[in-house]
């Protein structure tokens, strides 16, 4: 963007709707990537404009018609540049980012939440955890959930709003990552239900057994970390590189999750384009890949008794 557009916009500019008109065009002739929480220019422009004004992203027609102060044009637009020329992520511009439709507070110690299992728990896990969770509730037990790898602790928290007799615990081997965590449970109020606990996986739950465990681990391969777009650089290689087929730590997961199901447990883990390689990796055993309305793959679903046939 040249300054003297920055500057034409700075004075013209008048409304957010001409705002989001504007920032969308400026993004749309970019060479921006999108895929960290949206999928198109408008969505974009949305966040950018209306998240650092304390908005709401679904903000209805007629208050879009709300002028804009000097101050805040120069502020989003300063966010503009920043978006485009040093392709920073918006969420972490924000700080801001959407989950199973609730917000979260994000930094650069955490993936921008964007997993598909956001739209499994939206649905509370249906139809994997139905009988568990009527079978938890007639016996008047609270249901046990791991999130594991939480970053932002988005899924632990989407977890606890899904299933209001859930205790979840929330595990990060990253201690800036956990505080990340901690503040997002804070925020939502949820310190009786949702705990988070520093780890290498399972090595500091004990013997603790749960009824799911959830987990999005790093799982990029070693080409495809070598082709990311800029975008993904600013967030922490920790969790997105996993070895040279993208699995070293889907494995772990694999070898020692049973230790820590109950009977009836489920694992559900994400390993998106890796998937290819899980399945090479395990070629005598038929994995269940979770399919998704709103689109997303590379998520598999495993009981407790199958992980013992891997």
């Amino acid at each position: 963007m040249h300054t003297a557009q920055f500057l034409e916009a700075q004075n013209e500019l008048v409304t957010l709707r001409d705002m989001i008109r504007w920032v969308s065009t400026q993004l749309t002739h970019s060479d921006i990537y999108l895929g960290h929480g949206t999928n198109d220019y408008i969505t974009e422009a949305r966040h950018l404009t209306l998240v650092p004004l304390g908005m709401p992203i679904t903000l209805g027609d007629l208050d879009l018609d709300a002028r804009l102060t000097s101050t805040e044009k120069k502020e989003i637009l300063a966010l503009l540049e920043k978006r485009i020329f040093d392709k920073i992520p918006t969420a972490y511009l924000t700080q801001r980012a959407f989950f199973a439709d609730l917000m979260f507070y994000v930094n650069e110690h955490v993936l921008i939440p964007r997993s598909p299992i956001g739209q499994l728990i939206t649905e509370k896990l249906s139809p994997y955890a139905d009988n568990l969770v009527k079978k938890r509730k007639i016996e008047n037990e609270e249901l046990m959930i791991l999130d594991l790898c939480t970053g932002s602790g988005c899924i632990a928290i989407a977890l606890a709003y899904a299933f209001e007799n859930a205790s979840i615990d929330a595990v990060d081997i990253s201690f800036d990552a956990l505080a990340v965590c901690d503040e997002n449970i804070q925020a939502h109020q949820l310190t009786h239900r949702v705990f988070p606990i520093q780890s290498d996986l399972f090595d500091a739950l004990g013997h603790t057994q749960y009824d799911f465990i959830i987990t999005n681990p790093p799982y990029v391969d070693a080409e495809d970390m070598s082709d990311l777009p800029e975008e993904f650089l600013h967030e922490p290689e920790l969790a997105l590189a996993s070895g040279s087929d993208g699995l070293d730590i889907t494995k772990r997961i694999l070898k020692e999750a049973k230790h820590h199901l109950k009977e009836e447990g489920f694992l559900i883990c994400e390993v998106g384009n890796s998937m290819v390689h899980l399945i090479d990796a395990y070629p005598h055993f038929q994995f269940e890949w979770i399919e998704f309305k709103k689109g997303g793959d590379g998520v598999f679903i495993i009981s407790k008794s199958q992980l013992d046939l891997l």
